[in-house]
């Protein structure tokens, strides 16, 4: 049967800038092997299937795929598909809130505006330190070598997947640096991570951190925009009470230059330590699937 499919670029207001989506609406009666082979097809970083909610407290069911692998939580992703979902009238806000519900579990997703300035932003699973390093780690040397680091220390933070972050001087170093690929897929393959994520103030009016992640495993790249990465770093942040100085615990980063996109990922850190990552998204490719089994 044909399906509503959907591709659209996430955190970014026009196309190209952002990180790629494919949403696949009316999942009912694909398999697993079904979703992770359409997954591959795409070659997207992730595809969403879309399923109707089975409960009454969420407002629609997801499933995320890699390309390789099934993915439990991943922000973009999320994000993207509730923008898809707003979009064909498929669920609807209750109190300003959508609900997906995965293997996360449930977790709201709060709408702003309508139309091209809408953003949608979920509140990501709690992120917590794992470990806390010293520049001159063992595991740390090679991927930080040459970098020039700002005042936090390295931390390993897991918000589900794992990433290593580490404050560089300013936004001009971050954006020139070019990454030892090897040194960080050991690193990666080593600490059970996805890899390394480097971030910088700016004083762009814009956004108030450049970022940059580093993905080590299973793959080298250099990842275009991550929600749940950016959400680790807020966790981390405000950990360590060194969020921005703005209203509601609210701040924009900017991630993906060096790699042709530019992304504006909107943070907030709520008065109950939740964090949650979102911004707008953009439509590029309308149509239906077919795939036959």
């Amino acid at each position: 049967m044909p399906r509503r499919y959907v591709q659209l670029d996430v955190f970014a207001s026009r196309p190209g800038a952002g990180n790629p989506l494919a949403v696949v609406l009316d999942a009912d009666g694909l398999d697993d092997a079904a979703m992770q082979a359409i997954a591959r097809w795409t070659r997207l970083p992730e595809t969403t299937f879309v399923f109707p909610a089975t409960s009454d407290d969420a407002t629609h069911r997801i499933r995320i795929f890699s390309p390789r692998r099934e993915v439990p939580f991943a922000g973009h992703p999320s994000v993207g598909t509730a923008h898809v979902l707003l979009d064909a009238g498929l669920a609807t806000p209750r109190d300003g809130l959508l609900v997906q519900d995965g293997i996360a579990g449930k977790l709201p997703l709060r709408v702003h505006g309508e139309g091209s300035e809408r953003t949608i932003a979920v509140r990501v699973p709690r992120a917590r330190v794992q470990e806390i390093a010293t520049p001159d780690d063992p595991r740390l040397r090679g991927p930080l070598a040459g970098l020039r680091l700002g005042e936090l220390p390295p931390v390993l933070m897991d918000g589900g997947r794992r990433w290593w972050l580490a404050e560089l001087a300013d936004e001009a170093h971050l954006r020139s640096i070019e990454p030892d690929w090897n040194a960080i897929s050991t690193l990666a393959e080593a600490t059970d991570s996805m890899g390394l994520f480097v971030y910088a103030r700016s004083s762009d009016p814009v956004y108030h951190f450049a970022v940059r992640a580093f993905v080590g495993a299973p793959a080298c790249f250099e990842d275009a925009a991550s929600g749940a990465a950016n959400a680790t770093l807020a966790a981390w942040l405000a950990e360590r009470d060194a969020l921005p100085a703005q209203p509601g615990g609210f701040y924009r980063v900017s991630q993906g230059r060096e790699v042709g996109f530019d992304a504006i990922i909107e943070l907030t850190v709520d008065a109950d330590g939740d964090v949650w990552s979102g911004g707008r998204a953009v439509p590029v490719v309308t149509g239906t699937l077919e795939w036959a089994e």
